[in-house]
């Protein structure tokens, strides 16, 4: 008989960690998603006591993602959650868009087990290839007794979804945590806790499975010398129900583009700034123009209004 949280479950979704190139030597002409996911649970090593069950949930590039890839995902993480022989599980990803899914889902689940992300900056056939060593850690750390929460683990490092940022283009270490740092590394098949693990408030899938008949349209703006209003107020016109500005510094935005953004917002658009710096908080000054978001990327904050436009039902 099978012993209680003895269970580990892989929600596959493609990405480079799938792809395949001609050679071992091509790292940029690969076609992602080609693996599936017993392909890539073949030859990891794992603790014999326990199991690991896999389910492929998508096969796309994940600069591809969709929302309704998201709700497919979500709810078959939140079935396994519920799963009492479950103790995590590992979702595979592209690096595009993993900040986001990794969000996402911290924000919807915010899981009592672990919900680890991974991925690889190397396709499968690589000679440089990363993800079995990344999956391999992603599987360990999903198995850490009292461990929760939506983490990624990528290089060793494991990150928490607030904190998680693709910093590079290109190298394998292309993941950073910002100033909060890392959560933990994993070091010789062992895990290194630096700070608790991440908690949250669940927002259930409710709002995913109302908004499916038509998702809410959030775009991001961004910021800079010599902005023009012109594409908000298009943006505005065309039906836009949320704008994030991406502004400068500390969420500084262009008088020209705020302009516009007010004309916006006075036509029932939700605007939300954050800052287009990699690193640091908003610090929202007395009386903001518009709602402040502190410690998000873009890309994140776009997820917040998002759900939040969701849940209100627009």
């Amino acid at each position: 008989m099978q012993n209680l949280s003895s269970t580990l479950v892989v929600l596959a979704t493609g990405g480079t960690i799938a792809g395949r190139a001609g050679s071992a030597s091509d790292n940029l002409g690969y076609r992602s998603a080609e693996l599936g996911v017993a392909e890539l649970l073949h030859g990891i090593e794992l603790d014999p006591s326990l199991v690991v069950e896999g389910e492929q949930v998508a096969q796309i590039d994940s600069k591809d993602m969709a929302p309704s890839i998201w709700l497919a995902l979500a709810t078959r993480a939140a079935h396994h959650l519920g799963r009492p022989e479950v103790m995590g599980l590992v979702v595979t990803h592209g690096t595009d868009t993993l900040e986001e899914t990794a969000w996402l889902l911290h924000r919807v689940l915010a899981p009592a087990k672990p919900v680890v992300l991974t991925a690889a900056m190397r396709p499968a056939t690589s000679m440089q290839t990363d993800g079995p060593q990344n999956l391999a850690d992603a599987l360990l750390l999903a198995a850490v007794e009292g461990a929760c929460g939506v983490l990624a683990v990528l290089g060793g490092r494991v990150q928490a979804a607030a904190d998680l940022r693709k910093r590079h283009s290109w190298r394998l270490d292309a993941f950073a945590g910002g100033d909060a740092g890392p959560v933990a590394c994993i070091e010789q098949g062992a895990v290194r806790r630096f700070r608790e693990w991440p908690r949250g408030q669940a927002l259930g899938l409710a709002p995913l499975v109302a908004g499916a008949e038509r998702w809410p349209w959030v775009e991001i703006v961004t910021s800079h010398a010599g902005a023009c209003g012109a594409g908000v107020d298009a943006l505005a016109a065309a039906g836009v129900q949320g704008l994030v500005v991406a502004g400068t510094g500390n969420g500084t935005v262009h008088q020209v583009l705020a302009e516009a953004l007010d004309r916006a917002q006075a036509r029932g658009v939700a605007v939300r700034v954050c800052s287009r710096c990699a690193d640091g908080p908003v610090l929202a000054p007395p009386n903001p123009r518009w709602p402040v978001v502190s410690g998000l990327s873009p890309a994140q904050t776009r997820i917040d209004l998002w759900l939040e436009l969701l849940q209100r039902g627009c």
